[in-house]
């Protein structure tokens, strides 16, 4: 049923159920989350990143080897990862935009973001040029190690870093079931805000996925669990989830990994997430798959192995999707209120991570180059690249007055109408009507 169809009554009954009744509610949603702050609106506003790129400013950014690059590299698509070992690292943690292309803008937006949040924290223009420095230092101490054939190690992380490390480290099973689905318990998802139902095609094309033997494969590949283990779905929905990314199609699928009937199984929580057709910038020169999740699983085994080797890509009713399993230790990095010298440390170490991301796909006489060609002309009284200071002067401006534009066109009126306002749960096991 198409939602124009629904009465206002019916839809304080009920939760979207038909792809075409999502549709607003989700673009509602999302230009809501881009008017709770400036940073925020800089993360869910990556077509205009892309469009100033395009810009003479962005056309003037240096020459730079062709490599996997994040596409939308922000401090929030930087967090603790666990690899199939179990081993926890720092990486870049989405690559929904990844493409082969320039380093140059990876960087570029990393230090937009970080501009943005040494704004947001209140401090003085002084301390973003700080910022902007210590970014660029970051990246080039990786490059003049791997030029140099140099082991590179980015130290100890900063003490909000590595309090979000220390977090991941801890976390259990029980707390990633009450962050991701609400409840501790494993049988059910509960619908509502963060979940919506499935139709009943789309419900039998996750338990069709599920079924499959790279799935299965999947679910098993982490080291204390049986290779041969059954995989079976207890239960599906479609996710709420995500800010620029809201809209493409997301599910959430609880699987047994065991078997039900196993005292030794255990239940695990499969991310489900449509790729489209990137908007990045891309090399002209290089190929990218036609299959958009395995364009995503690619640009992460090239910059975040820890990810990439958890990730598999399918299709679902059309739609090219990867799937991963999430683990309690996977989180994102939101910063707080920052501190001059604290927002240089952070900016430096996250920097640093970009770069060995970045280093890894290069031979050490292309990291000797493209160092050479980065840092080319700092700007005046600056220990940073001209044409990185001037980026981020640009896009600030452009964010800026964006963001004050956005906030009178989606916060001063209704943004999001009430579903299930009494807290409501319906059965999910229905058909689109």
């Amino acid at each position: 049923m198409c939602l124009a169809l629904l009465s206002p009554n019916s839809m304080k009954s009920r939760l979207p159920i038909s792809p075409e009744e999502r549709v607003p509610f989700l673009d509602a949603r999302r230009e809501s989350k881009k008017t709770s702050s400036a940073h925020a609106y800089v993360r869910g506003s990556t077509r205009r990143f892309y469009e100033w790129l395009e810009s003479r400013r962005g056309r003037s950014l240096p020459e730079a080897p062709s490599i996997w690059i994040s596409g939308d590299c922000h401090v929030g698509n930087l967090g603790p990862l666990a690899a199939k070992d179990g081993d926890i690292s720092i990486e870049l943690r989405d690559f929904d935009q990844t493409v082969i292309g320039s380093p140059a803008h990876d960087i570029a937006r990393l230090s937009l973001s970080m501009a943005m949040a040494v704004r947001a924290s209140g401090l003085p223009g002084t301390a973003t040029a700080r910022a902007i420095e210590s970014i660029a230092r970051g990246y080039e101490l990786v490059l003049e190690a791997s030029a140099a054939q140099r082991p590179f190690s980015p130290g100890k992380p900063p003490a909000q870093v590595l309090g979000v490390l220390r977090l991941a480290r801890a976390r259990s099973r029980n707390q990633l079931f009450v962050d991701r689905i609400g409840s501790k318990n494993s049988t059910s998802i509960p619908m509502g805000k963060r979940f919506w139902p499935l139709t009943a095609d789309e419900r039998r094309a996750v338990e069709k996925l599920v079924s499959t033997s790279k799935v299965r494969k999947l679910t098993t590949s982490l080291a204390s669990r049986d290779d041969d283990a059954p995989v079976e779905l207890v239960d599906a929905a479609y996710w709420v989830k995500g800010c620029s990314s809201l809209g493409l199609w997301r599910g959430a699928a609880l699987v047994r990994v065991g078997g039900s009937k196993s005292k030794d199984g255990v239940t695990a929580i499969l991310d489900i997430k449509e790729a489209r057709e990137p908007l990045a910038p891309r090399s002209k020169a290089k190929t990218l798959p036609s299959q958009q999740g395995e364009r995503v699983i690619q640009g992460a085994r090239a910059m975040s192995p820890a990810l990439g080797e958890r990730m598999v890509a399918a299709s679902i009713l059309n739609h090219d999707v990867f799937v991963r399993e999430l683990l309690p230790q996977d989180l994102k990095f939101e910063l707080d209120a920052l501190e001059e010298d604290e927002a240089m440390a952070i900016g430096q170490y996250l920097a640093s991570l970009v770069a060995v991301a970045h280093a890894r796909q290069l031979t050490h006489t292309e990291c000797a180059d493209w160092l050479t060609a980065f840092r080319k002309g700092n700007a005046k009284n600056m220990k940073a690249p001209a044409w990185l200071w001037a980026s981020v002067v640009d896009l600030v401006a452009l964010h800026e007055g964006a963001y004050l534009e956005h906030c009178r066109e989606h916060a001063l009126a209704p943004v999001e109408r009430s579903i299930m306002p009494n807290g409501g749960v319906v059965s999910h096991h229905v058909s689109g009507d």
